[in-house]
C-alpha cells in the first residue's frame, strides 16, 4: 500500500528526470567554443576564491567529452599551484559502484606543466579520462579534500542540485562529512557547485539526501549559502 510520502518521492523523481531531460537538450546545443568560454569565466571566478586559494588538496571531476564544463584549465591550475588533486573513480559499471576519490600522483619528471595532469590517460568507454593503471591507487578519507568542486546538471539560485541521477556524489559528501568537528561548526569538504548557463534554472527539485551546495559557480552567477548541517 503505497503512502503520501511514497507519492511525494515518486513525484519527486519524475520532477527531477523531466527537468535533467531538458537541461540535458540545452547543453547539447552549446558550441565547442561556448563550453571553453563559459568553463574559463567560470574558473577564473573560483580561482579566485580564498577557499580556493587557501585549500591544500582538492577534488575535481574530470569532464565528459561534450556537455559538460570542462574542467582542464582548472586541473592545470590546481596542479601547477602545488595543490593536491583527488578525481572521481566509479569503476567500469557505473549502475553498481559507488563514487570513489582517488589522489593524482604523478612522477615529477614527466610532469608537463603546460597540459593537464591528465592529457595522456587512457579514456573508458564513455569517453572521460581515468587514471593509468600504473598510478598508485590513494582512495580519499575524511578530512583529506579541502575543496570538492562538484558536477551537476541543474542548479538553482537556493544551492539546490541535481546530477545524472546516480547519486554518486550526495553518498560520498555523506561519507566525507561523518567525521566533521560539530564543535567548530566546521563542514569539510567545502562544496562548489560549477556549471554553465544552460543549468541554471528557476527551481530544482530535491530529496531528504541531496546535499545543498555551499558556493555555485555559473559564467555570469555566483552564490554563496551559510551551512551549518
Amino acid at each position: 500500500m503505497s503512502t503520501a510520502t511514497d507519492q511525494e518521492s515518486y513525484d519527486i523523481r519524475q520532477q527531477k528526470k523531466e527537468l535533467r531531460k531538458k537541461v540535458k537538450a540545452d547543453l547539447k546545443l552549446l558550441t565547442a567554443e561556448d563550453i571553453q568560454s563559459q568553463s574559463r569565466q567560470v574558473w577564473d571566478k573560483l580561482i579566485a576564491l580564498p577557499e580556493y586559494q587557501s585549500a591544500k588538496t582538492v577534488g575535481v571531476f574530470l569532464s565528459m567529452p561534450k556537455g559538460e564544463i570542462n574542467t582542464d584549465f582548472m586541473l592545470q591550475h590546481a596542479h601547477n599551484n602545488g595543490k593536491t588533486l583527488y578525481i572521481p573513480e566509479v569503476g567500469q559499471n557505473f549502475e553498481q559502484s559507488n563514487m570513489e576519490l582517488v589522489k593524482v600522483i604523478v612522477n615529477a619528471d614527466n610532469a608537463e606543466k603546460s597540459k593537464p595532469v591528465h592529457y595522456n590517460w587512457p579514456r573508458n568507454k564513455w569517453g572521460i579520462p581515468e587514471p593509468p593503471s600504473e598510478m598508485p591507487r590513494e582512495l580519499a578519507h575524511p578530512g583529506d579534500i579541502d575543496v570538492l568542486i562538484v558536477p551537476g546538471v541543474a542548479f538553482d539560485s537556493q544551492g539546490r542540485r541535481i546530477g545524472h541521477g546516480k547519486g554518486y556524489y550526495d553518498r560520498f559528501i555523506a561519507r566525507m562529512r561523518q567525521k566533521n568537528d560539530s564543535k567548530s561548526g566546521s563542514l569539510e569538504p567545502v562544496l562548489i557547485a560549477v556549471g554553465m548557463k544552460p543549468s541554471f534554472v528557476d527551481t530544482v527539485p530535491v530529496s531528504a539526501n541531496d546535499f545543498m551546495m555551499d558556493r555555485l559557480i555559473f559564467p555570469n552567477e555566483m552564490f554563496t549559502f551559510e551551512r551549518t548541517v
